[in-house]
């Protein structure tokens, strides 16, 4: 047996720690779809859907007030509106890079948490359209957003990066959807044949759409991902570069500037990644998934979170220094009045979240320690929301004439709409969670020892 035999076993082995079987890891993925749903699933969903209404009622109230009940001003006219945008679509990219990229460059320790990540990238994106969809807050009048003709020779400006993030954003979570669905199918016909009753047998059979696991059926499937893999590769860094333009292409000083598109992506790919942590977390303890989704998993993605962490600190330490070296006075104050004017206490909250709290990652014991790695990973996300705010907000409200700086306040509406988003967000993961296999089957047992035809000889 060669080095690289034994190599490739141990790494095999390191996915199901607890050395399972393949009707184990059925059993063990199948049950929670199968079984009645515990009393906690749906206390929380109650609680998911009273924050769902929320968001309802936000929304309503706003077209019937007007975009006058947020805290805009002059010269703030992008609020939390942007801000929630940019951060939803941050927390979406860790799913696409797990599937897609990690995919490509053959890291099989991704298939214990892919569909996991395909889920939240999922319902992460249709958090993000709310807001671009709800910001006019005069829907009767959105049609003047389309190429459509019209009497006022309204046209819209496929020059703007606002319009760009439509085809980006658009596209990002079509693709994503078709990616998450083709690895689905496989094990909802696994779903459809274990069914109990009739109504379950016709639902599944329907979304496995005729799988019957045959030779061709598998060409075929490896083929599709495959293509679909390459597709959604780009896009990972690709949507948030776009996003980034919204203020790269901008000449404010603060937001214009080169190094936005790699920063942004980096740090979506650290949000995307702490958020999985902090919900796999506590799936893994509460469906009892230990053993599909090791500490092996965490602790590769707490070096992710690591790495990126550090690109992050890279760029806000770059954004000053090339603000000094310009000579550019107005980009010099945008940054100085960052760190010390009226909202230095999120700049801080920021670097303190983003960039101290990671390097606890540094030493093994905190990467494999839950309570460490949970809270890591919450400070994380609040620490990415606070940057989309003080990129947003700081360069905004002291601008060119001081005769019209002013000082931004969301309001009780603001934060309520934001609020609320997290129940769209936590009501479909949870239908996710009991209603789909929350871990890829198929894929798990590819990469098991059982699944390689010479086992029993390297036995």
């Amino acid at each position: 047996m060669t080095q690289s035999t034994i190599e490739e076993q141990i790494r095999r082995v390191a996915l199901v720690e607890g050395g399972l079987s393949f009707e184990q890891v059925t059993d063990l993925v199948c049950d929670p779809v199968e079984r009645k749903a515990p009393t906690w699933w749906f206390i929380a969903l109650l609680a998911s859907l009273s924050l769902l209404a929320l968001l309802k009622g936000m929304i309503g109230y706003l077209f019937w007030e007007g975009v006058g009940i947020w805290g805009l001003n002059n010269p703030v006219g992008w609020g939390l509106a942007i801000v929630n945008f940019v951060f939803w679509v941050g927390i979406g990219h860790a799913g696409t890079l797990i599937s897609a990229i990690l995919f490509l460059f053959r890291q099989k320790w991704r298939t214990g948490i892919n569909r996991f990540a395909e889920a939240m990238t999922i319902f992460a994106v249709m958090c993000a359209l709310i807001f671009p969809g709800i910001h006019i807050g005069r829907q009767w009048v959105a049609y003047f957003m389309f190429p459509l003709p019209n009497q006022m020779a309204m046209w819209p400006n496929f020059r703007s990066p606002l319009l760009w993030d439509v085809f980006a954003v658009s596209t990002y979570f079509i693709v994503s959807l078709m990616f998450w669905f083709v690895g689905l199918v496989p094990d909802l016909a696994t779903i459809r044949d274990r069914a109990t009753t009739r109504t379950r047998q016709k639902v599944y059979g329907i979304f496995a759409i005729g799988w019957r696991g045959a030779n061709r059926h598998w060409q075929h499937y490896e083929r599709a991902y495959l293509i679909l893999a390459a597709i959604a590769a780009p896009l990972v860094l690709s949507v948030h570069s776009i996003v980034s333009f919204d203020f790269a292409v901008s000449q404010l000083p603060g937001w214009h500037t080169t190094i936005f598109p790699p920063y942004f992506v980096a740090g979506a790919v650290f949000s995307g990644f702490a958020m999985v942590v902090t919900l796999m977390v506590i799936t893994r303890e509460v469906f009892g998934m230990k053993k599909l989704m090791t500490m092996n998993h965490l602790e590769n993605m707490n070096k992710i979170i690591l790495v990126t962490g550090m690109l992050v600190g890279y760029a806000y330490g770059m954004e000053f220094f090339m603000a000094w070296y310009s000579g550019y006075e107005y980009e010099s104050f945008a940054f100085l009045n960052r760190a010390q004017g009226p909202y230095a206490w999120a700049y801080w909250t920021m670097i303190s979240c983003n960039v101290i709290s990671p390097q606890l990652f540094w030493f093994e014991k905190f990467r494999k320690s839950i309570p460490v790695m949970f809270v890591v990973s919450i400070f994380v996300n609040i620490g990415m929301w606070f940057e989309r705010f003080v990129i947003t907000v700081t360069s905004l409200h002291r601008d060119f004439f001081p005769s019209s700086w002013d000082y931004y306040t969301p309001t009780w509406v603001d934060i309520l709409t934001f609020v609320g988003s997290f129940g769209l967000f936590f009501t479909l993961f949870l239908l996710f969670l009991k209603f789909l296999p929350m871990v890829a089957m198929a894929e798990v047992k590819m990469v098991m020892p059982e699944a390689d035809p010479h086992h029993e000889e390297h036995n």
